[in-house]
């Protein structure tokens, strides 16, 4: 039992006690007034209007719920036969004064929403008021990041690399990426680290291209070491012509490959069947189940990330920022003010007759003993005042208009 309905019974007692204790001073002054003195008549005056009092606002009060003492009297029980006009009353009072756009913007013009976003984000870490924000921000992240709609929008999102993927004409990008790339010189990177790997495959593999001269070399030759000095030139030569295509830029060998680059951006731009291949291989790669793992990869990198930065100091750092330009930059303040009440003003006018519908379906959904309930717990202790009061003042004008008659001698 809440607070409000322990103190709602509290009251019912009082007001239902004090009726009974007038009924039976009622009947206590009649016999007093007869075997004790005519005077207990002012008692009696004001036990019985208090009576009267106390029943009529007690029979009022019972005729809002419920039918008194369960005889179907008419105009009784008038809120739980009424339920469904009183959903409809309340859902329009709202719609009036609270949902319509006119009202929301006018009442918004005062609200200062950048002010207290700005106090809520730069509030020191220790204050109630940025722990409580942390600790939601930081359960949510961990609830959301837990959930089924979670794994839901990571397939989404898998699914939705997979085919911006699969939706990509390879061969266009990857002609204007290499014509780029050669028009900026970018690629002449690319042939120089080419060239050090083959001098660096020469250096590691000499021993087997000496033996393989070796092998090929007639038993003859080979014992006046022909098969050596044929290494020897053979090494040498190939060093010296990939140090000749190191040193000078426009070597034929450089200027062969940026050709074979062009020609072969041209194929990709003109020939459908070179377009074919690229895009045959970009769908190979795509089926490749590296490249699932690496997608799969990266929406786990990105829930980890988000977990870590929200538990972290980044998020309250990041919030302290924001909270400071909010303070600081006037537009930017006047700027986040005006999205706030576009926002708001749009969703009462786009669903302000949804949220009535909702309230008004929600009340004509309740029982007649909920509805009852509710309202009877919300006024209950406002009700009884108004029994107690009828029985006090009845009581009062009970003795007024004895005393009026006693004056008059009716």
């Amino acid at each position: 039992m809440t607070e409000r309905e322990r103190v709602a019974r509290a009251m019912w007692r009082l007001a239902t006690g004090l009726l009974v204790a007038m009924a039976i001073l009622l009947f206590a002054s009649s016999w007093a007034m007869k075997a004790v003195h005519p005077g207990f008549a002012w008692v009696q005056a004001f036990s019985e209007a208090a009576l009267v009092g106390g029943l009529a606002d007690w029979f009022a009060v019972t005729a809002l719920f419920r039918h008194p003492l369960g005889l179907p009297i008419p105009h009784t029980a008038i809120i739980p036969k009424n339920k469904d006009r009183i959903g409809d009353a309340l859902a329009q009072f709202l719609r009036d004064n609270f949902l319509t756009p006119s009202v929301v913007a006018r009442r918004l013009d005062r609200f200062d929403a950048a002010g207290v976003i700005a106090r809520l984000l730069t509030a020191p870490s220790d204050s109630p008021a940025s722990g409580r924000l942390r600790r939601g921000f930081v359960g949510l992240v961990a609830q959301l990041s837990k959930t089924s709609a979670a794994d839901a929008l990571g397939d989404r999102v898998k699914g939705g690399i997979v085919r911006r993927l699969e939706r990509l004409e390879a061969a266009p990008l990857l002609a204007s990426t290499l014509e780029a790339a050669i028009r900026e010189g970018r690629h002449r990177g690319v042939l120089d680290s080419l060239i050090d790997w083959a001098r660096r495959t020469l250096d590691s593999e000499e021993p087997a291209l000496r033996a393989m001269v070796e092998e090929r070399t007639n038993w003859l030759l080979r014992l006046i070491s022909v098969d050596e000095r044929v290494a020897d030139e053979i090494v040498k030569g190939l060093r010296g012509f990939l140090a000749d295509i190191a040193e000078d830029p426009q070597h034929n060998v450089r200027l062969r490959a940026e050709k074979a680059l062009e020609n072969f951006i041209f194929d990709l731009r003109h020939f459908p069947e070179t377009a074919a291949k690229v895009e045959q291989w970009k769908k190979d790669i795509i089926a490749n189940p590296a490249v699932g793992r690496w997608v799969e990869g990266l929406w786990e990198q990105a829930k980890s990330g988000l977990s870590d930065f929200a538990g972290g100091d980044g998020a309250g750092r990041l919030g302290h920022d924001i909270g400071q330009a909010l303070a600081e930059d006037a537009q930017l303040s006047a700027a986040v003010n005006s999205l706030a009440r576009r926002a708001v003003v749009g969703i009462v006018r786009d669903h302000g007759d949804s949220i009535v519908a909702l309230v008004s379906d929600t009340v004509k959904g309740w029982d007649a003993e909920t509805i009852t309930a509710k309202l009877e717990t919300a006024v209950g202790r406002d009700l009884q005042y108004i029994r107690l009061n009828g029985t006090l003042i009845g009581g009062s004008i009970g003795v007024l208009l004895h005393a009026i008659f006693e004056a008059t001698g009716l």
